[in-house]
């Protein structure tokens, strides 16, 4: 579908009318009031679920990372549901692209927050990081990148006219997310390679750790952050070349790609991190009563090991 052309209009529109068309905004269209109540809806609950979760199971930092990108990613379409029933809103432009630009950093933390804790239980000597300074690290370079997204965003959601002021905004963001995606790329690549060197060294495992390796809940949870981080870093790809088509480029004017690769695909991320929460699937993250659950399934795993020898 061909992006509708762009039109000059008047300084002063405020609202669609004769002299003031909707071609003539950023966008060019009416946001659909379906699709952005949809997701605003869908990442409303969500945040409920991890505030819910997070409270049961103490998972505090995950808690707060992926709640925050929920929240980011809810109050994100509120802003494109102000702008279907005024496209020349102000406000409801300046809300989504701060929102939506940085909502997926918040999402992005959670994920490295659970390699820290697996490394802790499959082997922290074979790791080339210190576990604690995953979280520091990814966490830093999360945060340098959301500032850098969130600054860019606000100078250009705000920059009115102003074309040079509005162009350094989009290059801070543009910027933030190259940078977004080259830190997700180092982090793939080192938990790729940590994976690997715990597959190979998978005999020098402890009896708690090969329980939770080989169980299907822990597998069914990795497949859900492989999800949920294949999922961020397509969108994070695609929002590249949309920004650096400019405010009101030819990518940017088609809502069929920005429900695919922005909606759809922070749906999936989402929905992985809150059906399959970690509090659930990976207690040993969680607090007292994630560890509590964790240690039963263990001295279950240990009571049937210890009735198959004795029936031998």
């Amino acid at each position: 579908m061909s992006p509708p052309p762009q039109i000059e209009v008047p300084e002063n529109c405020t609202a669609v009318s004769f002299d003031c068309p909707v071609e003539g905004t950023i966008y060019g269209y009416y946001p659909s009031l379906g699709w952005n109540a949809f997701f605003a809806g869908f990442f409303g609950l969500c945040c409920l679920l991890q505030l819910i979760f997070g409270i049961r199971y103490k998972t505090w930092t995950y808690m707060i990372g992926v709640g925050l990108g929920c929240a980011a990613e809810c109050g994100g379409y509120v802003g494109r549901i102000m702008m279907h029933n005024n496209p020349y809103d102000d406000l409801g432009f300046q809300i989504q692209v701060v929102l939506l630009i940085f909502a997926p950093a918040f999402l992005a933390a959670g994920i490295y927050l659970i390699l820290k804790h697996a490394v802790i239980l499959f082997g922290e000597e074979w790791s080339r990081i210190r576990p604690a300074w995953y979280t520091y690290i990814f966490i830093a370079c999360d945060v340098s990148s959301l500032v850098l997204q969130s600054a860019g965003g606000a100078i250009a959601a705000t920059a009115d006219d102003d074309k040079k002021t509005s162009d350094m905004g989009t290059n801070i963001m543009i910027a933030g997310i190259i940078w977004q995606v080259v830190v997700l790329v180092i982090f793939g690549a080192l938990v790729a390679e940590y994976c690997y060197r715990t597959y190979t060294r998978r005999t020098q495992l402890t009896h708690s750790a090969l329980t939770i390796w080989s169980s299907r809940r822990f597998r069914v949870f990795i497949g859900a952050v492989v999800i949920a981080y294949i999922t961020i870093f397509i969108r994070c790809v695609y929002r590249i070349p949309e920004l650096l088509g400019g405010w009101g480029g030819e990518l940017m004017r088609v809502e069929s790609e920005f429900i695919a690769f922005e909606g759809w695909m922070i749906v999936l991320c989402v929905m992985a991190q809150t059906v399959c929460h970690p509090g659930i699937f990976f207690p040993v993250m969680g607090g007292a009563a994630g560890k509590r659950m964790a240690n039963r399934k263990l001295a279950s795993s240990e009571e049937s090991d210890v009735e198959m020898l004795d029936r031998a």
